[in-house]
């Protein structure tokens, strides 16, 4: 019998976890479960794996938090810290991992089938370059790729927090409206879900925009910057396009500063969850304007392949892969 693989996505409101088979890498168990209905990790995985926890060879957790010594601390989360340790000692496992989401995501994006990266720029792929990782969602996480010269090697970041840099008159307007009221901007400010909604709000406060009263009395009832979305991308209210291209053009500013970090010639990937919804917004002009305008590196830029995850449970895909890593004979 092919060993399983126990695999977790493992966030503050939701847990996605999965059994993978090994050869071919494939989920044949998966469940969702809410955060709030179990009180710890150990008991959710007893839960889900039931009589099947003997099959499990081995296990990978990518968790929404910095990993210190394998093991991480959820915010607004009242469970135990999740530690390898400990999950070591309720499965009776010795091949165990704990990842930072967003290494998750990263090792994920690499065993990904074509049909679930949508290429934005073909560039010409260094085989033997480093790779990039920016995701937008509820945050801004970010991870570097570097090649060993066998394989990518994903390590974490916390470059979501650097200082934002505006590119034009307006962005340095947005850059003084948000000091104001956080004091230090970072990018996560701005390329986040509420990163939408204070774009928009700097649109509107400074009277760049009129908010129809029809769109206020939807944002007192759903998700503000998934109704700026919506309508921006049926192009019927202009402070909510103007809203989305500029944070289309400073996602792919950013984009392009990740890949000169790194020095990502192998290739930056888009993932989180808004990158597949507005779509139809970052196959225009300025993401790529934003990702290539780098003075002298323009050129450099614009040869580096640029591909958006499509697939949501790629962090899962992710914790999979590195768990098949741990089975694999050292050296």
């Amino acid at each position: 019998m092919s060993p399983l693989l126990l695999a977790g996505d493992i966030g503050g409101t939701k847990i996605n976890l999965a059994c993978f088979s090994t050869e071919p890498l494939a989920p044949i168990l998966e469940k969702t479960y809410w955060t709030a209905d179990y009180d710890s990790l150990e008991s959710l995985l007893s839960d889900f794996l039931g009589p099947r926890a003997g099959e499990v060879r081995a296990a990978c957790f990518g968790v929404a938090g910095p990993v210190k010594d394998g093991r991480v601390e959820l915010t607004n989360v009242r469970w135990p810290a999740i530690d390898e340790r400990t999950i070591r000692a309720h499965l009776g496992l010795d091949a165990v991992a704990v990842l930072n989401d967003m290494m998750a995501m990263a090792y994920g994006a690499l065993v990904l089938p074509a049909e679930k990266l949508f290429v934005l720029n073909p560039g010409s792929p260094d085989a033997v370059g480093n790779a990039a990782l920016i995701a937008a969602g509820t945050g801004l996480g970010e991870a570097l790729m570097h090649y060993d010269g066998k394989n990518w090697q994903p390590s974490p970041s916390e470059g979501g927090h650097t200082d934002f840099a505006p590119l034009s008159e307006i962005e340095i307007d947005l850059l003084r409206y948000l000091q104001n009221e956080f004091g230090h901007v970072s990018y996560e400010r701005i390329l986040s879900g509420p990163g939408i909604y204070n774009i928009y709000r700097f649109l509107r406060d400074t009277g760049r925009g009129g908010e129809p009263a029809a769109l206020a009395e939807r944002f007192a009832r759903e998700d503000p910057s998934a109704v700026i979305s919506e309508l921006a991308l049926a192009g019927k209210v202009p402070i909510c396009e103007q809203t989305l291209e500029i944070f289309v053009h400073l996602y792919g500013a950013e984009a392009g500063n990740m890949a000169l970090k790194g020095l990502a010639t192998g290739g930056v990937f888009i993932g989180g969850g808004i990158a597949p919804k507005i779509l139809p917004m970052l196959r225009r002009p300025p993401f790529m304007q934003g990702f290539r305008d780098k003075g002298r590196f323009c050129e450099l830029l614009e040869k580096i392949p640029v591909k958006v995850i499509l697939e949501p449970k790629a962090p899962l895909y992710g914790a999979a892969h590195y768990a098949s890593l741990l089975l694999r004979p050292v050296g």
